[in-house]
């Protein structure tokens, strides 16, 4: 049985939360869930049972609240059939929001909550695991992690707009263009757009690429038409790209990963 609810995020969230689901799965079979990669950090708030995580540079912990950062190995999750909690899908902007510092910190790995707001986080949890249903639940998340802070950074506007191009087309756009379109070099795009994200802008794209390619599987399409549509030269070439970045192929990962379909609701998937 799978119960999944998608808030309806304020306005003033939009730049930083791109989706806050709450969830809960009983009754699958025990596994291993792939945490795919994306061009959003992912913020876990785990009911009942502590998350099990292996996050994507092979360190492993168990957490009542995690935080994955944006990263280009998939991370996974073990369980025992049953998950419950509330995810949030965050920007760069809102992981940074957050961190006070670039998502570029948390790149590549999964760190406490804690880390990030300190004795609020676990004072979150607590108050998370005594509010019954989802509009109380999400309530509580968005006052008690976004209502009193305030943007205290701001990526340089060539870095920003450079994220955007990509996002916008879900990683096609070639690199010297986008370096082109905000003036610099592709040498000093690629440093300073690490700096602030934790991946070279060649990465973001290929993240990118791969993230909508993950989504048009979850949706039943065939996958030589993914391939063609997301930029792939050939469905090979897309299948080498999820060996590489979500640790099997499409048919392994549907065949496999039995709560994998929650991931596109915005289950629990640490992925960044």
């Amino acid at each position: 049985m799978t119960d999944a609810v998608t808030a309806a995020l304020p306005r003033h969230l939009t730049p930083f939360v791109e989706a806050m689901v709450g969830y809960r799965i009983t009754g699958a079979s025990p596994g291993t869930h792939v945490g795919m990669p994306s061009g959003t950090v992912t913020l876990v708030l785990s009911l009942d049972a502590p998350l099990d995580l292996v996050g994507p540079d092979g360190r492993e912990g168990r957490f009542d609240a995690v935080v994955a950062g944006l990263h280009d190995r998939p991370a996974l999750i073990r369980h025992d059939g049953s998950q419950h909690g509330v995810q949030l899908d965050l920007t760069p902007a809102g992981a940074s929001l957050l961190l006070g510092g670039p998502a570029a910190e948390l790149a590549g790995t999964a760190v406490d909550l804690a880390a990030l707001v300190g004795p609020d986080a676990a004072r979150l949890h607590e108050r998370l695991s005594e509010t019954d249903g989802w509009e109380g639940r999400f309530a509580l998340v968005t006052d008690a992690l976004f209502a009193r802070r305030e943007p205290r950074r701001r990526p340089q506007p060539e870095v920003e707009h450079a994220w955007r191009l990509l996002q916008r087309t879900a990683g096609r756009a070639p690199v010297h263009e986008v370096a082109r379109e905000v003036g610099w070099s592709t040498r000093h795009l690629a440093a300073r757009f690490r700096a602030e994200y934790g991946h070279a802008p060649k990465t973001t794209a290929r993240v990118l690429r791969f993230q909508r390619s993950h989504r048009l599987v979850g949706a039943g399409r065939p996958l030589a038409d993914v391939a063609a549509v997301c930029g792939y030269s050939d469905q090979s070439h897309l299948t080498r790209d999820w060996v590489a970045l979500a640790g099997a192929s499409p048919t392994r990962w549907l065949r496999e990963d039995e709560i994998a379909f929650v991931q596109d609701a915005g289950g629990p998937h640490a992925r960044g």
